[in-house]
Parts: structure tokens; sequence; C-alpha cells
């Protein structure tokens, strides 16, 4: 990949770092470009409608109309209608001048936004918290490679104890290790995928982040599945292997062809690994070929595993490059 393409390439997650602040302090330029107020970021958590919802009920309970609005905090009537529909997002200092004349906090807005969904968002990196600094992403890029590790050891005493299960008839661990085990191979997939939820948002790759997404949530059918189907009597594997097989392979042909579109970004790995997730995958969705479609998982789950390594290191190098005075 040449300098200019990765240059290029930078640009798409640059924004994402947010690390003006340490580079201000690095190179101390100019503090009004490089450094964003503290009201600024507040002001942008809370976004319309709820915002606009938020200061119309405060000002009904205050009892003020709007126009009663306008002359404490000297905005216009059309401004204050269009906030409070949602239609306009205000500048932070329109925001901070309305709440000041509601007798309003700028921080509540803040602590209210953080819902259960936002933090659902963040947890799954669906959403990049701004706060946070690139060390951050470095941090969780790298947990995701390691629990991708951590996955594929424990794959492998999955599939064994499965075997058993289902070809065999027969329990060869307690009911216990089986669940614990299950558990274990779960959390090690979802930080595992998280890491290309994470890359795909970094990338502005869509596909990627929605796929990987999709990836957790249909894991945790499925294993939740498995532990439970050791307490509701009859278990007809045949019939979930199947559906497992065509819903897999599916989702993983598009989570291959996600994987494709980095390769202009990380170059050959980029392009290996996607290709080995569409035959992987693409066997797998024939469901009478799946296990050839196994058989190709082990080496694409250590591309995984490599691509998001080298996702780590392209940002830890730009982060360096970027602080460096």
């Amino acid at each position: 990949m040449t300098g200019q393409s990765q240059a290029e390439s930078f640009e798409i997650f640059k924004p994402s770092l947010n690390i003006a602040s340490e580079m201000k302090e690095k190179t101390n330029t100019d503090k009004q470009t490089t450094v964003s107020s503290p009201l600024s970021k507040n002001a942008s958590i809370m976004k319309q409608p709820e915002l606009g919802l938020k200061i119309s009920e405060l000002r009904k309970s205050k009892g003020y109309t709007q126009e009663e609005l306008v002359e404490k905090c000297n905005i216009s009537v059309r401004t204050i209608q269009r906030i409070e529909a949602g239609e306009v997002t205000p500048r932070s200092y329109t925001i901070k001048t309305i709440l000041s004349a509601l007798d309003y906090n700028l921080k509540d807005i803040k602590s209210e936004s953080n819902t259960i969904t936002d933090e659902f968002k963040r947890f799954f990196h669906l959403e990049i918290d701004d706060s946070k600094e690139a060390g951050h992403l470095i941090q969780q890029l790298n947990f995701a490679w390691i629990s991708g590790i951590i996955y594929f050891m424990l794959g492998f005493g999955e599939i064994a104890v499965d075997y058993a299960r289902y070809e065999n008839n027969e329990m060869v661990v307690s009911t216990v290790f089986y669940i614990v085990l299950k558990l274990l191979v779960l959390v090690s997939l979802v930080l595992f995928t998280r890491g290309f939820v994470l890359t795909g948002k970094l990338f502005n790759n869509y596909l990627l982040r929605i796929t990987a997404f999709i990836f957790i949530f249909i894991g945790c059918v499925f294993y939740c599945y498995d532990i439970l189907s050791l307490f509701t009597g009859t278990f007809e594997y045949q019939f979930v292997l199947g559906a497992q097989a065509i819903t897999y392979g599916i989702i993983g042909l598009l989570f291959g062809i996600g994987i494709l579109r980095l390769q202009k970004i990380l170059g050959t790995i980029a392009l290996v690994t996607g290709i080995f997730e569409i035959i992987s995958y693409g066997f797998m969705i024939t469901v009478l070929l799946a296990i050839v479609g196994l058989f190709f998982l082990t080496p694409t789950i250590i591309l995984e595993i490599i691509l998001l390594y080298k996702v780590s290191q392209m940002i830890k190098a730009k982060y360096k490059e970027l602080t460096t005075p």
C-alpha cells in the first residue's frame, strides 16, 4: 500500500480518534482550532428530536409561552418553534441561553441522555464515544484480537463435546462444565466480534459493522439455545444445525464482502481474509457441505485475528505520528 493511499485511509477514521486536544498539548497550536469546548460536547449528547421535546417540557413546566421565553433569552420565536419541533439542531450557545432562561443546568441534559440504549450502542461500538481518547480505541481492538485467540482455542474443546452430544447422544462432560464452556465461548465470541463492529465504524464500513453485530446477536441466540436445550427434553439437533448453517452462511457471506471492502485500506490481509470468509460460509449455506466450511473456518478465524491486530497497530502508529512534535 502506497504512502498516499495509506494517508487517505487514515483520513476516514481520524475524526473518531478524538486526539485534537492531545495534539494541542504537544504542538502548542491555536486553542480555538484544536480544542472543542466542553459545552459543545455536552450539547451534542442529546440530539433532536429529544432535545426539542425536553426544552418544550421545561418551558411548559415553568408556565411560559414561547413568546415569554423569547423575552427572556432574546431568541426569535420562530427559532424556538423549530427547535421544539425538532426541525433544527441549535448551536451550543443557543442551547445554553435557552436553558439558562429556564433555570436548567446544561449538565443535566448530558446526564439524562446517557440512556440504556446509548450504553448498549457504546458497548457494541455501534457508536464511538467521542470523549474517549485514541488509546481507548487501541485498547478495545487489542482486547478484541486477544479474545479471538481465546475463542479459537476454546473452539476445539467445544467441537469435541458437541460432537459427542449430537452424534453419539452422550455428554462427555458434566452439565455444569458444558454450560461454563458455552458461556466462555460466547463471551469470547462477543468480545472478538465487537472488534469488527469497531473496525467498521472507524473505516465507515457499514456492511461490516452491521453484519458483525448480527453475528453477535445470532451467536447469543444459538448458544443460549444450546444451554436451554439441556433442560427441555427432546433436542432436534439436525434441524438446529441446519438452521445455524444457513443463518451463519448468509450473514457470513455478507461479512466477507464487508472485509473485502477493507482491501484498499488494509491491503492483502483484507483480501485473503475476505476470500476465506466467502469460501467458508459459502460451503456452510449449502448445509450438506457445512463440514467443509468448518474446515476452512479454522484458517479464517486466524486471519480475522491477524486483521484486527493490524488495525490496532495502524491506529497506534497514526496516533503516535499525530502526537509526536
